[in-house]
């Protein structure tokens, strides 16, 4: 097991999730004895795992999660998923019997081989091995996908005191980009400059953001940013506001999409729009799109400078004095509708973009944000659960990115948060620090149309029926009501050691008005 550690260590991987189970100990019993590997315990493979991606999203890093034996195994693939369309190395590591009994329906076993399908391959170890058996985890982490190790070990294998302890190397230099940039440079250069092109920004690391920042202020074409890129209130006067609903009636000649696939309406739009040509530079590699795209994989700071001498191309369709009247508008609609979900996300951003690190949680609550959220203060927004679409891991992963930072934030959804309560046994493992913790409990407000059957409209947004102040209690949380946007000026008296819940529970009657009256 020691072997096994090692190699990781020197794949960069200097923290482990660990989940309880008998079948693991040897391989705990190994790490515990490892002063240079960072250990994190939870019982919830679901949480390990959306914990392990928030660690990885912070820290550049890829990290290992021990899950525990049987169906729990299972529990930590919506985590892969995710890990996946990020293109993030999470290394799961399950342990086995030496001759599994495939296909026997063994008490309390399940057969591993293949068992998140093609979101992370099996890779099979029979232990002990040699250090040549082992797979090359540099390799694999430069890759950067998920990767599944199912060690099958020895009965009552025990695990020998490491003679000297691993030293954890730094994460390995990713690939060069690939693809070819002749064509966007033609572009750039020549029809972009007189006809309409827009720069749509997805997620972005920390280490992509001011690649993509230069670009945009180089290009001064209409940016569409989502949040997570990091640089939605750094663009200035180039963000187009209400960007998706402007750009789905008119839409440009050309995007250029830059970073993870974007959560706005418009992308998913462009299935349907084959007059647009779509560009995209990004890490992960996915063109997000069904359709034929030009895709340029690799780092957004290799790729902006092989593109070297990149032109203004402006904003010749007019886009920009659009988006300010649309902002113009939206500004009178939340000061007449106060209690909406809009306005008490852009009162709730102006107190959040103070803090050092911002989490959304849920794909819901990043497209409230992108539509409403203030955009004057820059602030870091690192989220877990939406590239995969789904709601999991949204408290979990936020806790991975915060580890460090003295004041963080969430917005997270209601169903969001009681699927990961479990998180909450990563608190007492964290250093001081204050955390808020922000839920948007609208029953589904927005998302379902209004004018449905209720019965209808409650199976499609199966609305939370408890209370949240029980389970703030439940996580150590102090509870607060948020009905207004004076209510929140209780974020500013909280200690610098606080654990807050804060129930945001907008009026659903001005949300939907504030809806049919935009643009």
């Amino acid at each position: 097991m020691d072997r096994l550690i090692t190699i990781c260590a020197q794949a960069g991987i200097a923290e482990w999730v660990c989940c309880p189970g008998e079948l693991n100990t040897p391989l705990l019993t190994a790490l515990a004895q490892c002063p240079s590997i960072h250990r994190w315990q939870v019982q919830d493979e679901r949480s390990a795992g959306f914990f392990a991606l928030g660690r990885m999203q912070a820290t550049g890093r890829g990290v290992a999660v021990v899950v525990g034996s049987g169906a729990n195994a299972a529990d930590i693939l919506p985590a892969v998923m995710e890990a996946f369309y990020e293109r993030r190395p999470l290394i799961v590591v399950t342990l086995d019997d030496l001759e599994p009994a495939e296909g026997a329906g063994a008490y309390a076993r399940i057969e591993q081989d293949g068992l998140f399908g093609l979101y992370a391959p099996t890779l099979t170890l029979h232990m002990p091995c040699s250090i040549t058996e082992l797979p090359d985890m540099v390799d694999l982490c430069r890759d950067g996908f998920p990767v599944h190790l199912r060690l099958c070990c020895v009965e009552g294998m025990r695990s020998t005191p490491t003679a000297t302890a691993p030293e954890v190397a730094d994460a390995p230099l990713r690939p060069l980009f690939r693809g070819s940039l002749a064509e966007l440079s033609r572009l750039l250069h020549g029809e972009a400059q007189q006809e309409s092109l827009v720069l749509m920004l997805g997620a972005l690391d920390p280490d992509e953001q001011e690649a993509a920042l230069w670009l945009a202020r180089t290009l001064k074409a209409p940016v569409v940013a989502d949040a997570a890129s990091g640089l939605r209130e750094k663009v200035g006067g180039l963000l187009l506001d209400g960007g998706s609903d402007l750009l789905t009636d008119a839409p440009p000649r050309y995007v250029l999409r830059v970073g993870a696939v974007p959560s706005f309406p418009f992308w998913r739009a462009l299935e349907e729009i084959p007059g647009t040509r779509v560009y995209s530079i990004t890490r992960a590699g996915f063109a997000g799109l069904k359709r034929d795209t030009t895709v340029i994989e690799g780092e957004p700071e290799q790729v902006v400078k092989a593109l070297d001498d990149v032109p203004h191309v402006g904003d010749p369709a007019n886009y920009l004095p659009l988006g300010r009247r649309y902002a113009g508008k939206v500004e009178e609609l939340l000061l007449a509708y106060p209690e909406s979900d809009a306005a008490l996300i852009r009162a709730f951003s102006q107190y959040a973009c103070l803090a050092d690190v911002l989490h959304l949680g849920s794909p819901s609550v990043v497209q409230l944000w992108n539509d409403y959220a203030q955009h004057h203060v820059p602030t870091l927004c690192l989220h877990a659960t939406l590239l995969a679409g789904g709601s999991d891991g949204a408290l979990s992963g936020f806790l991975g990115n915060c580890v460090d930072a003295s004041y963080s934030c969430a917005l997270i959804g209601d169903i969001s948060l009681l699927r990961d309560t479990a998180a909450s046994q990563f608190l007492p493992q964290l250093a001081p620090g204050k955390r808020i913790i922000a839920v948007l409990n609208n029953e589904g407000t927005g998302r379902v149309d209004p004018y449905l059957d209720s019965e209808l409209r409650t199976l499609i947004a199966q609305p939370l029926t408890g209370g949240l102040r029980e389970i703030a209690a439940m996580i150590g949380a102090d509870y607060y009501s948020i009905r207004s946007e004076a209510d929140l000026e209780i974020m500013d008296g909280l200690s610098d050691d606080a654990l807050a819940l804060l129930d945001i529970c907008p009026d659903a009657e001005q949300s939907r008005a504030l809806r049919h009256d935009l643009p």
